[in-house]
């Protein structure tokens, strides 16, 4: 790994809050939140007043009444994404995406050609305002991980280098949730050994961590508090799952609506996955309870499949699994992911010999290609909104 801080962590500021105050100037310095059963994004201006991205849409209202409430545009967030993307490999060949609004960069190679890696990145942040009206922050350090913590402390509309000798001058103070993989259970859990700051992870020995935490929680978050993250940016790497999820309000809901919603779900990730010729063999349900908690349960199918049926059932069973933790806790959000996905090259079948069920998919893909994918729907969902398609969360 190069002794020079040379990578980027790029991330847009309230990103899809942004792109509406952007596209309106009646919403600009007010506070908006996007989406109404649930909040899917916040300004910073209702962020201020205590708002956050899954919080249930009448808490939000009660902590910033004057809130502009504006419903969700995917399309608008994804021509924005893909506006800034095309910044982003303008300004270097090595990109790695994150998700729909953050990105690790690598400038590296281009002191010479275009300056040193923070001029770069003032460059960069000037182009992606002025050329696609948004404001983002970028973070610049010796490591992804470290890149990434740099913008966090930067936010909203910074900029931040932190320079190889001053690393963990930087990063030992900072609290234990700076930390990937620490959310509020693991924070708990190390706060009532008075281990608050990543300093003080990093002064225990990874023994005392491996005991506390396990092995592989224990090992990560001890390279972790060094600033020990040997990852390059890979570029072009092909993704390993496909998902989608359904944010929910906080009220209770019916496991007839979940089904519905569940079902939704499976019916967008199949079909992304035949419109790639992926298949997979990993079915897993992702829950975010109503304490912001969340808890993952996965299948591992025999044979890889794309097939909608197949994802369907496994789904189900899963759900039906969780239902009682969904009973006592309350569910938030519901995802679906299909993983360990590989290459869905499908030996095509004799007419004698064809099967139903991929006759079935592969007639309703035509039809939604041609005319909309609003121009089929399952049954199930009649009368339930499937919701905004949301970028899946990674897992902490």
């Amino acid at each position: 790994m190069s002794g020079e801080a040379t990578i980027l962590h790029a991330d847009l500021d309230a990103f899809y809050a942004s792109v509406e105050q952007r596209d309106d100037p009646r919403l600009r310095g007010r506070p908006v939140i996007v989406g109404g059963g649930v909040v899917l994004a916040a300004s910073y201006q209702a962020k201020a007043r205590g708002v956050r991205s899954g919080m249930g849409g009448a808490q939000a209202r009660r902590l910033c009444p004057d809130a502009v409430v504006v419903p969700p545009r995917m399309a608008a967030y994804s021509a924005a994404s893909r506006a800034v993307f095309e910044i982003f490999r303008q300004t270097t060949p090595l990109v790695e995406g994150l998700s729909i609004d953050e990105a690790f960069l690598d400038v590296g190679g281009l002191r010479r050609l275009v300056g040193p890696p923070a001029d770069i990145a003032a460059r960069l942040r000037r182009a992606v305002r002025e050329g696609v009206g948004l404001p983002i922050t970028v973070g610049v350090a010796r490591t992804k991980f470290l890149a990434k913590v740099a913008s966090g402390v930067a936010k909203p509309d910074g900029l931040l280098l932190v320079p190889p000798a001053g690393e963990l001058a930087f990063l030992h103070p900072l609290p234990v949730e700076r930390l990937w993989g620490v959310g509020p259970v693991t924070a708990e859990k190390l706060r009532q050994h008075r281990i608050r700051t990543v300093g003080d992870v990093a002064r225990l020995g990874e023994a005392t961590l491996v005991s506390l935490l396990g092995g592989g929680a224990g090992r990560h978050l001890h390279a972790l508090a060094h600033n020990r993250d040997p990852r390059p940016v890979q570029v072009g790497r092909r993704r390993g799952s496909m998902g989608a999820q359904h944010a929910l309000g906080r009220s209770g809901h019916r496991p007839a609506e979940l089904d519905a919603i569940l079902a939704g779900l499976v019916d967008r990730v199949t079909r992304r996955l035949r419109s790639s010729t992926r298949t997979g063999r990993t079915i897993t349900l992702r829950l975010r309870f109503a304490d912001f908690t969340r808890a993952t349960r996965s299948r591992t199918l025999a044979k890889a499949t794309a097939d909608t049926g197949t994802v369907l059932v496994t789904a189900r069973g899963l759900l039906r699994a969780a239902l009682p933790e969904i009973d006592r806790r309350g569910v938030t959000l519901i995802g679906v992911a299909v993983g360990n996905l590989g290459d869905g090259h499908v030996q095509l079948t004799l007419p004698w010999d064809a099967d139903p069920a991929a006759e079935l998919d592969a007639a309703v893909d035509a039809v939604r290609e041609r005319f909309g994918s609003a121009a089929l729907t399952r049954a199930v969902l009649l009368g339930h909104d499937p919701g905004p398609e949301m970028p899946l969360l990674p897992d902490l």
